[in-house]
């Protein structure tokens, strides 16, 4: 597993403050309550602990399915010139991983696309929301993709 995609030389400003904080917990309100949606997506809560502090961090995060019942998301932060924190706590702690949908938690382990199967993740991931096209645009840093596959207990 291989979590090592550098910071770009530029791209939008990493989404963070007070409203971004109060709008990451109105939609994870929202997907709690059963919508599952999120900016026109499926949508799932992202349990890490963090990188640096060891404390819970909760995250909804845009998901795609991959294949065999995993799940596919895209550490974009919008184009952002950086990862977002949640791509950092990942690689601290792969085995503290869990996921909310459709009302169920689940452990997951986490891993990063390479090569072709990043390549084919990509093509499936923008032809159903062309915004992550769009991100990519926004910076020189390569959007890292992570398949999220349920671990057994």
């Amino acid at each position: 597993m291989s979590f090592n995609t550098r910071k770009g030389t530029h791209g939008t400003r990493q989404p963070s403050g007070p409203l971004f904080r109060l709008f990451n917990k109105i939609a994870a309100r929202r997907i709690r309550k059963g919508s599952g949606q999120m900016m026109g997506f499926n949508a799932l809560i992202l349990k890490t602990v963090g990188a640096k502090s060891g404390a819970e961090r909760t995250n909804p995060v845009g998901w795609f399915p991959g294949p065999d019942g995993s799940y596919l998301i895209v550490a974009s932060a919008m184009g952002a010139t950086g990862n977002p924190g949640w791509y950092y706590n990942l690689a601290a702690h792969p085995d503290k991983v869990t996921i909310e949908v459709d009302g169920r938690t689940t452990p997951v382990t986490p891993e990063q696309l390479t090569g072709p199967e990043r390549d084919q993740a990509w093509e499936q991931i923008i032809a159903a929301s062309p915004r992550f096209a769009s991100y990519q645009e926004k910076t020189d840093r390569e959007l890292p993709i992570i398949r999220l596959r349920p671990r057994s207990a």
